[in-house]
């Protein structure tokens, strides 16, 4: 089997995680959703790839919810044998003074046209390994941050020595996000110059070669998101594994820096937002980031009845998404509403089957499901009680919200406590739910289903947010923040709306989040309710303009197209 993969050039992608289907949870949220979208579309578009990613035995976590809304994780166990094969190569990393074994196992993700992408899942749960090294690759994002630094050497180190050892053809390298940039250290120590050429003070390695077959994605305005990295333990761990004053030279000199040493390493770089990438560039002045904007896959994002719809009215949409561009002149308006109907359907009797609840299927329903952490401020809607339930009592809505809080982060928990407070407080006045342990199947249920997709995180700490892109694949119009994807994707009033104002960076955005509960009241009552309780008509044309306008464009397919032509062919 591996041999199909290993005859021509590929651009190896390196993730911590990849959600490859919802039944491996090798995956934690919109990164996971992202790399595995990538793959999804470079296998219709027969873009050749090879993935490397960990194999989380142990998953993410499963997510239980008592009455109050006390969040309590259990491992999400999955066994890679039924979904995957062993491949006969084992390499080893040094960590702590010891060979750590690392072997893979090959999961092939297929193309619903036929395509076939290779994805390497590394594995330490090897007989040679002492039982503390045989866990690193069990529990994704799991331990200390010990524990944290010896998954990034198996997925940097480890990943790319066994793709040399597999024999792969490894054109470039692509780094999605900073976890996997101890490979670009590992591709230094392979073009070492002879100890006999070197004058004092050169470099021993030959760094621009390594830049030139490097590309870096970053993910994250937040120096906090930042993988960084004491140097004790660092050299606790890995010792002189690269000469010390090139990697303080690289990485940083207080702490090691992935991101920091992954730009330093990449030729190209480039953020997933217009707007993330100016924010970036701020971040890291000197550095030239560009902005390619992330998307959702065509087929995997659009609800089985939308999918029916399209391939209908707009045959080859999935394969050529921009076709979508025609739907607001050649799907019927009467057609696009039913067909939502029928997805609506799917949300309540989730619903149902999850919670035990009955929603109206006549009213609105704002959905929301992001991580559950301060940031992404899921209290918004909540901010001023009295106000939204004179809303509700004057035009009736529903909501129904999902997410996770790390198992680490005590104020996300604490979030979805409060939002359970915020259930109790207006029972009997507004239907709220919330979904426990969202996955790939919530997500799809909940994107299609809801009626007004809801986003509210501070800016501009929003780096892309695909939540709302697969919404508009089912002609669900957003209701964001002026963040991300959403300040390229909205056109007021055509593909959904805006809450409050505009900015960037500094003192204007602080004055534009503490206006933000103001702004979303009013859009909401003044407009968004209005045209959905009284202008139907009206309604279905927003929601064609979610399809034309931003479905067309924020997808997967456009995203490969332009990482091929802007990073990979060079």
């Amino acid at each position: 089997m591996l041999r199909e993969f290993i005859r021509n050039e590929r651009i190896a992608y390196f993730s911590m995680e990849i959600a490859l289907q919802n039944e491996i949870p090798t995956y934690s949220g919109g990164l996971g959703i992202l790399a595995g979208d990538t793959l999804r579309s470079a296998a219709d578009l027969e873009m050749p790839m090879v993935a490397v990613t960990l194999v989380s035995r142990l998953g993410y976590f499963r997510q239980s919810l008592d009455d109050q809304g006390r969040q309590s994780e259990s491992p999400d166990a999955w066994s890679p044998e039924k979904y995957a094969v062993p491949l006969p190569a084992k390499i080893a990393v040094p960590i702590e003074d010891r060979s750590v074994w690392v072997s893979a196992w090959l999961y092939v993700l297929e193309s619903y046209l036929g395509g076939r992408q290779p994805v390497l899942l590394l594995d330490t749960d090897l007989d040679e390994n002492t039982e503390e090294d045989r866990r690193i690759t069990d529990r994704l994002y799991g331990g200390d941050v010990a524990y944290r630094l010896k998954q990034e050497i198996v997925l940097g180190v480890g990943g790319a020595r066994l793709l040399h050892a597999l024999d792969f053809n490894v054109r470039q390298y692509h780094l999605n996000e900073g976890h996997s940039a101890l490979l670009t250290l590992e591709l230094l120590r392979r073009r070492a110059y002879p100890a006999d050429d070197l004058r004092p003070g050169d470099t021993p390695y030959d760094i621009p070669a390594v830049r030139e077959i490097c590309n870096f994605t970053t993910h994250t305005p937040l120096a906090a998101g930042q993988d960084k990295f004491p140097y004790e333990l660092v050299y606790h761990l890995l010792d002189d594994f690269v000469d010390r004053e090139t990697v303080h030279h690289l990485a940083g000199q207080d702490e090691l820096n992935m991101t920091r040493l992954a730009m330093n390493m990449s030729d190209y770089v480039n953020g997933v937002a217009k707007r993330h990438a100016e924010v970036s560039r701020r971040m890291f002045p000197g550095y030239r980031v560009r902005a390619i904007t992330n998307g959702v896959h065509p087929h995997t994002w659009a609800c089985i009845p939308f999918r029916k719809l399209y391939d209908a009215h707009l045959p080859g949409w999935c394969h050529e998404p921009e076709q979508l561009l025609r739907a607001d002149c050649c799907i019927p308006k009467d057609q696009i509403w039913q067909t939502h109907v029928a997805a609506k359907a799917g949300l309540l009797a989730l619903v149902a089957e999850r919670c035990g609840i009955t929603l109206d299927p006549a009213l609105p329903i704002l959905g929301f499901a992001r991580r559950m952490t301060a940031y992404k401020r899921p209290d918004l809607l909540f901010h001023d009680i009295d106000r939204l339930r004179a809303i509700a009592e004057n035009r009736p809505f529903q909501i129904v919200l999902a997410g996770k809080a790390h198992p680490r982060d005590e104020d996300g928990k604490a979030l979805i406590r409060q939002l359970y407070q915020y259930m109790q407080q207006l029972a009997g006045i507004i239907p709220i739910v919330f979904l426990p342990n969202y996955d790939m199947e919530i997500a799809l249920k909940l994107v299609s289903g809801s009626d007004i997709w809801l986003n509210t995180p501070l800016k501009p700490f929003e780096a892309s947010g695909t939540s709302g892109m697969k919404a508009a694949f089912n002609g669900v119009p957003n209701l964001s923040v002026l963040d991300g994807w959403w300040v390229e994707g909205c056109i007021e009033g055509v593909t959904g709306w805006s809450i409050g104002d505009n900015c960037d960076d500094g003192e204007n955005c602080d004055i534009a989040n503490n206006n933000d509960a103001d702004a979303l009241y009013r859009k909401l009552e003044n407009i968004v309710l209005p045209l959905y309780h009284e202008d139907r008509d009206g309604w279905i044309s927003v929601m064609q303009g979610a399809i034309s306008k931003n479905a067309s464009m924020f997808n997967s397919h456009h995203m490969m197209r332009r990482y091929a032509t802007d990073a990979y062919i060079r």
